[in-house]
């Protein structure tokens, strides 16, 4: 049933507080986006102080609604309504807007200002992420409370999210709204600002497709509220806005959309409905105007006290009603679930099982494809790492990311022949969306109640460039695994075989970007991934086979624990090495064979294996020295561009790789044919010696 809905006098004027806020923010710093947190004060206001579920005090709560502001440039939106509720902000903190060191960056940073749920900004991809968050819920529910009905359990909560027209125009937006409807997300709310405005003016240029149309046919929930009633007169309808979230929330088996047609920067004296406001500051004058309209006095954040006053207690108030009806729910569940709170208690405070590495396969010596050895890892972290769940953009056989045993996350009537639906299901199906997928991975990082990978094909990460970046900058530990990993890839030719990727993937700051040589790295790799918490991870596999090595202390080859470090010397020279041989990836094999070579001609040769950059330089100096000595000249073979590797290790490195596109063509024989082989190593490191 609907609760009562009142809108008071002090309800009105905060929402024109946040309005000139908004304007007095762009002004004082010189740039900014006004006119949207102008127009939209109203529905972020109903949100943060009628709708949504919060904690002030304790942003974090996990019995919070999540919110999302997918058009991100609109960031004093949503820090407005922060500083009201009081979340931490102070008015210094929104006079400080886009400054060194402020709270109040440009976009919203998560981690960065409290209250913010998710990193926004490249516009679209806030709506992957609210289904990441929607998505989040109904596993977290899944997971940690299994016997609870939908709609009855401490984990179930709402997401909503803002967005724009330009959000609408990027695809990111399509690609995850049509999988919202596919898992039937009846927990996603989310509010379309239809005010027709972006960057070059009026969106009719580019932009004239029913939006409601469109969401309709994905299978939403669709509703409109409309503030300019046709065109005609200009009404800010928070009843009927209230309204239509509480229809939203009657619907529980489909996402909803709410369209809301505003005039950008309403009620701008001059200039509202002018794209102008849409991404510059308004001008003394027309602050001066909107001030008088408004009835405030004309000085830079003239705001009143008490106004203030007023919000952040009704913000407490709700929350300590919202505490007084959760925390007895939560204390039973507790009590009634001591295997999955000590679980919920050990991913919230960011630990791995203590006994990880003795739960992993040890594989044998012999010849696997790193994919498969990583699929084979999977099917023992299904057990070992209940918390872990993933999937792959279409491509399961392939990028063997198919846990053993354990059902599909989708609703029992889209089962197939193949994956099955159920309750407490781990492996997504992210359909042929790997931006949405990246996105919606980042959000359940974000969530921080689990553990989330995804895999494509390694030259199809560029599809989803954005998105291990976002992580980054996020400090989440967001899992992308990447296969079929070089011209290895063979005869799909030079449009699936990356050449520049690994590459470019290392000059991310905050991404390590992890490439085994064998079966044994993989587990490895996957052991130290999950044991970080901060940061995300790029595991490249590859397609083909490679050789598995023998890891007793009889074979000359060094454990495989060493990966955890990023680099460590594989199989030490038979004297004094004259020369490292680094490999990584598929090619570590090749640094093998050229060092077998190079000792039958008396040339004393290290094999080192450097699975992950990131890692490597995090060590002291001491360790990395010990490993690759300065003095010593090196040669590295890894079968991507050849371009950074003396950045990398050193003046005295030359590199074997590839500097062009590959060709339709039998692995061995591209290798072959582009000299990335054990004879071209041995003839670079006799030069170099």
């Amino acid at each position: 049933m609907m609760t009562a809905f009142t809108w008071t006098q002090q309800d009105q004027r905060a929402v024109d507080t946040a309005r000139v806020l908004a304007a007095d923010a762009v002004e004082k710093v010189g740039n900014g986006h006004p006119g949207t947190a102008i127009s939209l004060a109203p529905l972020a206001y109903l949100l943060y102080q009628k709708v949504m579920t919060l904690d002030p005090a304790e942003p974090r709560w996990l019995g919070r609604d999540r919110f999302v502001l997918s058009a991100g440039h609109a960031s004093i939106l949503q820090y407005n309504q922060l500083f009201l509720a009081g979340f931490g902000l102070e008015l210094s903190d929104i006079e400080a807007l886009r400054t060194w060191g402020s709270a109040t960056p440009g976009h919203p940073e998560f981690g960065h200002t409290a209250g913010v749920e998710a990193t926004t900004g490249p516009l679209g991809a806030g709506v992957a992420n609210a289904v990441g968050f929607a998505m989040s819920a109904r596993h977290s529910r899944e997971l940690y409370d299994p016997t609870a009905a939908p709609g009855t359990s401490v984990f179930d909560h709402y997401v909503y999210c803002i967005a724009g027209d330009g959000c609408m125009q990027e695809g990111v937006s399509g690609e995850a709204s049509s999988l919202a409807a596919t898992q039937e997300l009846g927990n996603l709310i989310l509010f379309y600002d239809d005010n027709r405005i972006s960057i070059e003016g009026d969106t009719k240029i580019a932009f004239s497709e029913d939006v409601e149309a469109r969401y309709t046919a994905y299978g939403w929930h669709v509703q409109h509220v409309d503030f300019t009633n046709g065109f005609t007169t200009y009404e800010e309808k928070v009843a009927e806005l209230y309204a239509a979230v509480e229809a939203a929330k009657a619907v529980t088996d489909r996402p909803s959309f709410i369209k809301v047609t505003t005039v950008i920067g309403w009620p701008l004296p001059n200039k509202a409905g002018d794209h102008s406001v849409h991404g510059s500051k308004l001008g003394g004058a027309e602050i001066t105007a909107l001030k008088q309209e408004l009835g405030f006095p004309d000085v830079p954040f003239g705001i009143e006290n008490d106004i203030v006053a007023y919000t952040r207690a009704n913000a407490a108030e709700r929350a300590k009603a919202a505490h007084a009806e959760w925390d007895p729910r939560f204390e039973a569940w507790r009590a009634a679930n001591p295997e999955q709170a000590a679980l919920l208690d050990r991913v919230v405070s960011k630990h791995a099982p203590a006994d990880l590495i003795g739960q992993l396969p040890v594989f044998e010596a012999g010849s696997m494809a790193t994919r498969a050895a990583s699929g084979k890892v999977l099917g023992a972290l299904a057990t070992a790492v209940p918390e872990l769940w993933g999937g792959s953009a279409d491509l399961a056989g392939s990028n063997n990311t198919t846990m053993s045993g354990v059902a599909s996350f989708l609703p029992a009537d889209r089962s197939s022949e193949s994956f099955e639906g159920a309750p407490g299901g781990r492996t997504l199906h992210f359909g042929i969306r790997e931006h949405a997928m990246g996105n919606i991975m980042n959000a359940i990082s974000m969530d921080g109640l689990s553990r989330v990978y995804g895999g494509t094909f390694l030259v199809f990460s560029d599809y989803m460039r954005t998105t291990p970046r976002l992580a980054a900058l996020s400090h989440v530990p967001t899992t992308f695994v990447w296969t079929h990993d070089s011209i290895g890839v063979g005869e799909d030719g030079p449009t699936h075989q990356p050449v520049e990727q690994v590459m470019s993937l290392r000059l991310m700051p905050g991404l390590d970007v992890v490439r085994p040589g064998d079966a044994n790295e993989v587990a490895q790799a996957w052991a130290r991934i999950l044991n970080d918490w901060d940061r995300p991870a790029a595991l490249i596999l590859s397609r083909q086979n490679v050789t598995t090595y023998e890891r007793s202390a009889e074979s000359g080859f060094a454990a495989a624990d060493g990966v955890a470090r990023g680099g460590y010397i594989l199989k030490e020279a038979s004297a004094a090495p004259k020369v490292v041989l680094v490999g990584t990836g598929s090619e570590v094999e090749i640094a093998v064979a050229a060092a077998e070579k190079l000792e039958a001609q008396g040339v004393p040769a290290r094999v080192v294996s450097l699975p992950c950059v990131e890692w490597f330089q995090a060590e002291d100096a001491a360790y990395q020295e010990e490993i690759l000595p300065a003095g010593l000249p090196k040669v590295v073979v890894e079968a991507g561009v050849t371009v950074g590797w003396k950045d990398l290790l050193g003046a005295n490195t030359e590199a074997i790789g590839v500097d062009q596109f590959g060709a339709s063509a039998a692995g061995p024989t591209i290798f072959e044919k582009y000299g990335v082989t054990a004879d071209a190593v041995v003839a670079k490191a006799t030069a170099l010696i």
